[in-house]
């Protein structure tokens, strides 16, 4: 169904108070989701509804617990992640432009972070090199296994041009949980290479693949081995759990890093540059059927743009009323 977008903005502000947030946090959290839905990633609006994102009643003031001129480790105090990783990329924001690099890593944060491709863009639009990590609870299995062990793990880079930045906004799983949550919504089913059911056999039903094994994006060790670094960076280097050990549920972690091109070239030089190369790879030869060669983050972008100027957005009809069932509305 195409809805404006105020409405759509209005809704996912009721349905995020709905779940206990307040005043600036409802507007953190709506703006990193609806970043997300805009660009048709499943890291949107589909996290309100199911069991959706309730603030933990524990919820308390997020504290950086080891802070040098280049780095912060903050503790989320059971703080929505979207809130802390957001401090998060202010805090290295900041450091990176005084230092010429800084590094944050958060953890005992609550539920997702959401597309951590908004938060790379964020440092990418300030003239600096965004590095995001994130984990979460362990829905996939490693290569050669049907057992979960990894979170879905994604992973964004986003580097500055003349323009918009180059975003690589990746899971190293085949599909994140809520691409799963989507599928049973909209009652499809998923490619059968995605997930294992939990004996260990493909599955293209999305409520077996939740209840057994995603796989990784390549469905190969290299694939694998990506989920395991993200594992480390986002999981034990900031003190969050990991592979199930520990709060898995509770204690989310991420990493976040910055690196102003100062410190090698000149910022202007490097987007020009980076801007070239984007010209230079779209203007590559095309193989038959191919009308367009895209970089990283621009077929997103290019979508998010076109729905700003018509106002509308397209929302899957059982998506949309179940967030209007989550918003109080009819």
């Amino acid at each position: 169904m195409k809805i404006s977008i105020k409405e759509l903005e209005e809704l996912t502000c009721r349905a995020i108070e709905h779940y206990g947030y307040r005043d600036k946090e409802v507007h953190i959290i709506m703006d990193v989701l609806l970043y997300a839905q805009m660009r048709d990633n499943n890291q949107g609006i589909v996290k309100l509804i199911d069991k959706g994102i309730p603030k933990d009643p524990k919820a308390g003031e997020m504290v950086i617990e080891k802070e040098t001129p280049i780095s912060a480790r903050i503790n989320g105090n059971k703080n929505h992640a979207m809130i802390v990783v957001s401090r998060a990329v202010d805090i290295v924001a900041q450091k990176a432009r005084d230092r010429g690099f800084a590094v944050a890593g958060t953890f005992n944060t609550n539920t997702s972070s959401g597309a951590i491709g908004y938060y790379a863009s964020r440092l990418a639009k300030q003239g600096l090199i965004g590095f995001t990590f994130s984990r979460s609870p362990e829905r996939v299995a490693v290569h050669g296994s049907y057992e979960p062990v990894f979170g879905t793990n994604p992973l964004a880079i986003a580097i500055p041009t003349a323009s918009d930045p180059v975003v690589l906004d990746m899971s190293t799983a085949a599909t994140s949980y809520f691409g799963l949550v989507e599928a049973v919504t909209a009652g499809k089913d998923i490619p059968a290479d995605f997930a294992y059911d939990n004996q260990g056999l493909p599955t293209t039903d999305p409520k077996k693949a939740i209840a057994g094994a995603i796989r990784s994006f390549d469905r190969s060790y290299k694939g694998s081995g990506l989920a395991l670094i993200g594992e480390i960076l986002a999981g034990p280097l900031v003190g969050a759990a990991f592979c199930g050990l520990g709060d898995s549920k509770g204690n989310w972690g991420h990493l976040i890093f910055a690196i102003d091109p100062e410190l090698l070239t000149d910022r202007r030089e490097l987007a020009e540059n980076v801007s070239a190369m984007v010209r230079k790879v779209k203007s590559t030869k095309k193989l038959q059927g191919v009308e367009e060669i895209f970089v990283p983050g621009e077929k997103e972008n290019r979508l998010a743009g076109e729905r700003q100027k018509t106002g509308l957005i397209d929302v899957e009809d059982n998506l949309l009323a179940a967030l209007r069932k989550v918003a109080g509305g009819v």
